[in-house]
Formats: C-alpha cells, sequence, structure tokens
C-alpha cells in the first residue's frame, strides 16, 4: 500500500530555531552590556586606582643617602667627617649565578666570612636592581686587580661611597659618639619616631653622644630616583629624581686641645673629667678614660675587637662622666657649709674645737676625723680648707637631712643636669622617704652625720659634680650644661647658636658666697690639701679635694692603701673653678682608686686649667703608671681622707 508519513515539521524547527537564536542574542547581548560596563567602571570610575598601581608595577623609587653632616670642635677642628672609599658591588638582577660570581670574586679579592653575612642581609633588604656592597675598604692593589678583571666579572661595579671617619681616633668618643649599622631597636625607635621613610637606603645611625642625640641634623634628607623597571625586575632608565639634602653641621663647645691634654694628662687610670664654663653651660672637656676607637664601629665592628672592649674589666665602653657613680667624698662639704651659712647654723665667728672625733648624743660611738688628734679651734672657712670631717658631722646633723637635701637639690645632686646627649644617670641624694621605699628602713641620725661629708648612700656622677661646681662658681645661677653650640645648615650655612638656658637661680647671700669661696681659695695655698694644685698658677684657684673609700674600714682599723688591691684603693676626687675673682672655668675630676684628691685628680685639673686660661701647655712626662681594672660603680662607704675611721654600717 502506498503510504507515506511525514517525517519532519520544517515550519516547526524553522519557528525553534528562530526562538533559540532571539535568546542567544539576548544573552549575548547582555553579556557584552555587563562587559561594557565592566569596562566602564574600570577604565573611568577606577582609572586613578588602576593607573596608580600598574604605574608601581613599572616605575620603582630608588632611595638617595644624604651626606651625614660634620662634626666640629669650637675652633672648627674636625672630629667626624665622610671620606670616600672603593667598595665592590652587585647588582643581583644583572647576575645569572650568583654563588659562583662570589666565589670566583673571593678568588680575586679577600671576602671575609663577616663581608658575606652582610651582604646576605643586605640583599634581603634590597630591591634585585639595587646595588648591594660585598666588600669595603679595598686598597688601591685591590681596586687595581678587579678593574683589569671587570670583564670576568657582569652585574659587579667597583665604586666608591661616603664612609664616617673620626680623624682624632679616641679623642672625645664618649661626646662624640659613633655610627654603626641600624639594628632592630634602632628601626623601631626610627619607626616611633615617624622618621623610618627618611631611612630608605641608609645602613647607619648615630650611637652615643652627639652623633646619636643630634642624629635629626646629621643625618639629612634622603633623595630618590624614579626607576622603570622591566618583567624581569631589571632597570631600564631613570624617569625622575631629587637630590638628597646633606645633613647639617655641628660645632661643639668642646676643646679638641683640651680634652686631649685632659685625656693624656690621665695616662693609663681610671676615671672622667668634665669642664664647664659657668656662665654659659658651655662643656669645654668631657673625658671618660679608658676611651676606645670609634672608627672600629663605622663599618661593623669585628668579633675579636667587640670582645676585648666588652669583656675588658677597665670598662672603656661605659660613659663614665655621665653613668659613673660615685661618692662625693669632701668634694661635697662647700655645699654643706653653704647650706649651714643660709641656715644660720654656723654664721661668723662660729668656730669648733675639734679633738678628732664626734659623738651623737646619748651615744658612744665615734665618727672619727681623717687626723686622730684633731685640728683644734676650727671655724666655717678652716673646715673647708683643711677638709676637718668633724665639723662637717655636726653640721648635718644641725641642719637634718630633710633641708640638707632640698637645698643642694638646686646644685643639681640627685638628678640630672639636662645636657644634650643621651645615657645620663641622676646619682643619688638619700632621703629618709627614699630609704623607706627602697629599703623599707627608717632612717638614723648617723646616717645624716655622713651625709655631711659626702658618704653613705649619697652618690654622684662627674657631669653632676661639675654643674654643681659650675653653679656655685657663678654665684647660684645654674645654667643647662650643653655640648653642642651651634648648627650650621648645610645649604644656607646659616650657623643658629644653641641658646644657654637657666634652670635655677638659687638666692644667696653674697657673704656666705664670700666665706666659702675663700675657704676653697685657702685649699691650693700652704696649708691647704691640694697646695701642689696652686702652686705657681698665676691665678687664684677655688678648690676642694676628696677621697671615697671603695670597701668599709671597721672602727678600730687604719686605712694603708699599700695592703689592699688596688682596686679596693679610695677613689681621687677634685673640684674647681678659676679664676676665683671671675670664673671661666669650673672643673671635676675623678681618678677611680687614684687615693688623694689632691696629688691624684687635682694636678689633671691644673693643666686643663693652665691651658684654658693661660694658654699653656704641659711639658712632655713620663706616662703615668697603669692600673689594674676597676669598676665605677661601686657603692662605697667610708670618710673622706686615708685614716678616715667611720660606722661599720655597709652599703650595697
Amino acid at each position: 500500500m502506498a503510504y507515506s508519513a511525514e517525517l519532519k515539521n520544517h515550519q516547526n524547527e524553522q519557528h525553534n530555531f528562530r526562538v533559540r537564536l532571539l535568546i542567544a542574542g539576548a544573552l549575548a547581548l547582555l553579556a557584552f552590556c555587563a562587559l561594557g560596563l565592566r569596562f566602564y567602571y574600570l577604565q573611568i570610575n577606577r582609572y586613578d586606582y588602576y593607573h596608580t598601581l600598574a604605574e608601581s608595577n613599572r616605575i620603582s623609587i630608588v632611595p638617595i643617602s644624604p651626606n651625614r653632616g660634620l662634626i666640629l670642635d669650637r675652633n672648627g677642628v674636625v672630629l667626624a667627617h665622610n671620606f670616600f672609599v672603593y667598595t665592590l658591588e652587585m647588582t643581583p638582577s644583572k647576575i645569572t649565578d650568583l654563588d659562583t660570581t662570589i666565589g670566583d670574586l673571593a678568588q680575586l679579592v679577600e671576602i671575609s666570612p663577616v663581608d658575606l653575612k652582610r651582604f646576605k642581609k643586605l640583599k634581603a633588604q634590597s630591591h634585585s636592581f639595587e646595588s648591594i656592597p660585598i666588600r669595603t675598604h679595598l686598597n688601591e692593589i685591590e681596586a687595581a686587580k678587579f678593574a683589569v678583571n671587570r670583564y670576568r666579572f657582569p652585574g659587579v661595579e667597583l665604586k666608591s661611597r661616603l664612609y664616617r671617619h673620626y680623624p682624632q681616633g679616641k679623642l672625645g668618643t664618649h661626646a662624640i659618639g659613633y655610627i654603626s649599622r641600624i639594628n632592630e631597636r634602632d628601626l623601631k625607635q626610627l619607626k616611633d619616631s615617624n622618621a623610618i621613610s627618611n631611612y630608605k637606603g641608609t645602613d647607619h645611625v648615630g650611637k652615643g653622644g652627639v652623633e646619636q642625640a643630634y642624629e635629626s641634623e646629621l643625618h639629612g634628607i634622603t633623595g630618590f630616583q624614579q626607576v622603570e623597571i622591566d618583567a624581569d625586575g631589571k632597570a631600564v632608565r631613570v624617569l625622575s629624581s631629587a637630590a638628597p639634602t646633606s645633613g647639617n653641621n655641628i660645632v661643639l663647645s668642646i676643646d679638641a686641645k683640651l680634652q686631649a691634654i685632659a685625656e693624656k694628662a690621665f695616662g693609663e687610670r681610671r676615671g672622667a673629667m668634665v669642664a664647664i664654663q659657668p656662665n654659659t653651660g658651655e662643656v669645654l672637656g668631657f673625658v671618660s678614660m679608658p676611651t676606645f676607637d670609634p672608627n672600629l664601629f663605622v663599618d661593623g665592628i669585628d668579633y675579636e675587637n667587640w670582645n676585648l672592649l666588652n669583656n675588658s674589666l677597665d670598662k672603656p665602653l661605659i660613659n663614665r662622666a655621665l653613668k659613673g657613680i660615685y661618692p662625693p667624698g669632701s668634694t661635697f662639704k662647700p655645699f654643706v657649709a653653704l647650706a649651714g651659712l643660709e641656715a644660720g647654723k654656723r654664721e661668723p665667728p662660729f668656730s669648733i674645737q675639734d679633738s678628732g672625733y664626734f659623738t651623737l648624743p646619748n651615744s658612744r660611738h665615734r665618727y672619727r676625723d681623717w687626723k686622730p688628734s684633731g685640728h683644734g679651734s676650727v671655724d666655717m672657712r678652716k673646715a673647708i680648707t683643711i677638709s676637718c670631717d668633724t665639723f662637717f658631722y655636726g653640721l648635718a646633723m644641725e641642719l637634718g637631712i630633710e633641708r640638707l637635701a632640698e637645698f643642694v637639690k638646686h646644685f643639681g645632686f640627685g638628678q640630672k643636669t639636662g645636657i644634650d646627649i643621651h645615657g645620663e644617670v641622676s646619682g643619688l641624694m638619700p632621703t629618709p622617704e627614699w630609704k623607706k621605699k627602697r629599703f623599707k628602713q627608717p632612717w638614723y641620725m648617723g646616717e645624716t652625720v655622713i651625709v655631711g661629708i659626702g658618704q653613705g648612700y649619697t652618690l654622684v656622677t662627674p657631669m653632676q659634680l661639675a654643674y654643681a661646681t659650675a653653679t656655685l662658681a657663678n654665684q647660684g645661677t645654674a645654667i643647662r650644661p650643653h655640648m653642642v653650640n651651634a648648627v650650621v645648615n648645610a645649604t644656607t650655612h646659616v650657623m643658629t647658636p644653641i641658646p644657654h638656658t637657666v634652670l635655677d637661680k638659687i638666692e644667696l647671700k653674697p657673704q656666705n658666697l664670700d666665706i666659702v669661696k675663700a675657704g676653697m681659695v685657702d685649699v691650693t695655698l700652704p696649708g691647704g690639701t691640694a697646695v701642689v694644685v696652686g702652686a705657681n698658677a698665676g691665678y687664684n684657684i677655688a678648690a676642694k679635694t676628696g677621697t671615697a673609700q671603695v670597701i668599709g674600714i671597721k672602727q678600730n682599723e687604719k686605712y694603708n692603701e699599700h695592703s689592699i688591691n688596688e682596686r679596693h684603693r679610695d677613689h681621687a676626687l677634685f673640684i674647681a673653678y678659676a679664676p676665683a675673682e671671675a670664673p671661666k672655668i669650673a672643673i671635676a675630676v675623678i681618678v677611680e682608686n687614684g687615693g688623694h684628691g689632691g696629688s691624684a685628680a687635682g694636678p689633671i685639673a691644673r693643666k686643663v686649667m693652665d691651658y684654658f686660661l693661660l694658654g699653656k701647655e704641659p711639658i712632655e712626662e713620663a706616662p703615668a703608671v697603669a692600673k689594674q681594672p676597676s669598676t665605677a660603680t661601686t657603692r662605697p662607704d667610708g670618710a673622706t681622707m686615708p685614716e678616715t675611721l667611720l660606722e661599720e654600717e655597709q652599703y650595697d
């Protein structure tokens, strides 16, 4: 049977196809619309953001370190400057095999493990296209050897870089400070002070002294280059640059020649000296002995030298002038005398009959004078001149510790002077409140007695002692001591002086000052404890000697320096100002384990004063005998002269 069934409905299929096509077209149109809207959002609305992002991927900022400012003494002598040295530097992005290149380079020029360690550390902190030093301070021969083999080392260049240098070597290191590589603590401090951005590309920062305290002036402002880089991170070209601004120059109040005379006068002995101009607060000399060469630290100190300095029993890294604490001994007596005069406790013609000891009421304990037989009749002037312990025992008891502490506080005892470098400690002027808080113990009258001769808990720094002496010389006007005289702008060369700041003005009766001054002048005249210091001076010196025990001595025991270890011998102290009538210099000297202040510390002060006042330089003489090491922070108990016998209390 002929029957043909229709298998396809072409009309229906065409309809379905058109529907599908319309749907697909609509979807495509929607997709293109969405894409267009996205393009609009990215290209128009977000243009600034993505443009900046693209530029940051294409452009890198390379910092340019500024030249550090110079440090000069008051007369223009250069104490710290910069000089060019040859360095070998590698650009990692230009080197295919870094380890092999370093190995080959080491066959040509010595590269120590320290050099390699420093290179790896700097590499981790730098971009691959930045030049990183692998060896510094090449000599002429090493530079020439590399130059002729330069073709063998693509990516390695011989460059010259500025390095810090201290041309006077060890001179005044604790005053000047030094620079050294930035460590983690330095980084934290820079971040906390919001200065970190100015240290991009900088490896060093000031450590100690003026280098640290005036870091913001000395460092300068970091420059930069905008460098275009390719996909491999290699530099293509410099797009723009801003030159760095050099750091400002610092002019110190220190006199380099005076400093050298003082340091040489110490010889091998340990101790400290601070000299101040009383009416300005300018620090003329600032000595801490032994000292060290700051150049060792500039490029990173090696282990051998670090171990030598850090483990030395002489502790050369300690700034004794600011951090060394010592009993003031008899150098404290002029201030106790002035306190007594101002309080009306010892007005002329008051005198005592000194039998060689002092006792408290209802006590049999004897506080001995350095002269066992006593000094006979003693008034205030004579008490200062001959350093009569008995006189000051009684005066301290009558004043009372609270009144005495309150008075001497105006001279800076027990508090920081505010000098313009870091690290100063405050010393200690004890009070009953302090002892109660520190030891949970009451204050005893016997402790007041020995404070009167600068012993017991009383502790001072050489800086404090010089500041107090300068305040006394300046008729009670306390000027903030400062190491820097002026800052010189590196761009304009304009010098900005550091202003003098009055910290305190003590109202003192002129007649009382005259008595104390007269007693101190007599110290350097025949009959005084420092007659050798004043001999043939050509000017009047107001001075006071002092001796402070390092170990306690029992009631019935005699001090004999030859029978004890050198490190346990008395410290020698000396304070002075001159000329006595119109003071131009005030000075404090401490010689550790030096014995008597008049014979050990006084001659150092005399040489310094002779130079500053007369321009007289010391005659060459045999070097001082080396002493065994000791520390500056032992808390001693004792009296002021070699034969002094005191209470048996021991103080930590």
